[in-house]
């Protein structure tokens, strides 16, 4: 069971009151040195003791951004898609709406925001941007920026077949009871890596997908005072 601070149901509310204190206003620096002060800085080798990868990446990462979709139902949900299984990388795989920074890209914020409508055809105008977690890194040598919103209900999606597989939403208090944080190990490049893997019925949220709710899940956390 998890902790009696987090009895109480996730609502609009109650996330926005603690979202004010825990996202950051503005995304975090692309690191080009990850020891360098006032980083803050995720990536999938969080659970590994040996960071040198994730060092050689930091030098010359590529720039992108997702959104972090949680719908402003009664009870909140996190809205995710499923990759389709012919894409060269990451197919297949569970992911937040996102992808490359571009060159006519203003920010972080207008990737996150033209990825969703392209990718799942989430219309501007039911998003409120409300701050940013951490930046993150990828094995794959993305630096990420995940921008965090309030979705209202009422919309309709529109995914595109060539991206996108399916969409789906997980209730926003699954991810915040952290029994449901699994960690898992595989062979990367001839080591073995750890990751968090957050299994919802016959959906399997892995690696960098389920390293940046990891950091929402501590972020929120911290700002309750729970483990």
């Amino acid at each position: 069971m998890d902790s009696a601070v987090d009895i109480p149901t996730w609502t609009e509310e109650r996330f926005r009151r603690v979202a004010a204190d825990a996202l950051h206003g503005t995304p975090q620096d692309k690191p080009s040195n990850l020891a360098s002060p006032g980083i803050s800085m995720r990536s999938d080798f969080d659970l590994n003791p040996d960071h040198d990868a994730v060092r050689e990446i930091a030098k010359s990462p590529r720039s992108a951004a997702v959104l972090i979709p949680i719908v402003a139902h009664r009870e909140l949900t996190v809205l995710l898609t499923q990759r389709t299984d012919h894409l060269p990388s990451h197919a297949g795989q569970i992911a937040f709406p996102g992808g490359k920074v571009e060159p006519n890209d203003t920010d972080a914020l207008e990737t996150a925001l033209r990825e969703s409508e392209e990718e799942i055809g989430l219309a501007r105008g039911h998003i409120e941007p409300l701050g940013f977690l951490d930046g993150y890194l990828t094995g794959t040598g993305f630096h990420v920026v995940p921008v965090v919103a309030l979705v209202t209900p009422g919309f309709s999606l529109a995914l595109d077949p060539s991206e996108v597989a399916d969409a789906f939403e997980v209730p926003f208090a699954f991810f915040m009871d952290t029994a449901n944080h699994e960690r898992h190990s595989r062979e990367w490049r001839g080591t073995l890596r750890s990751y968090y893997a957050m299994p919802y019925g016959e959906r399997f949220i892995w690696g960098a997908t389920a390293g940046m709710i990891r950091n929402l899940h501590d972020r929120f956390r911290e700002r309750l005072g729970g483990p």
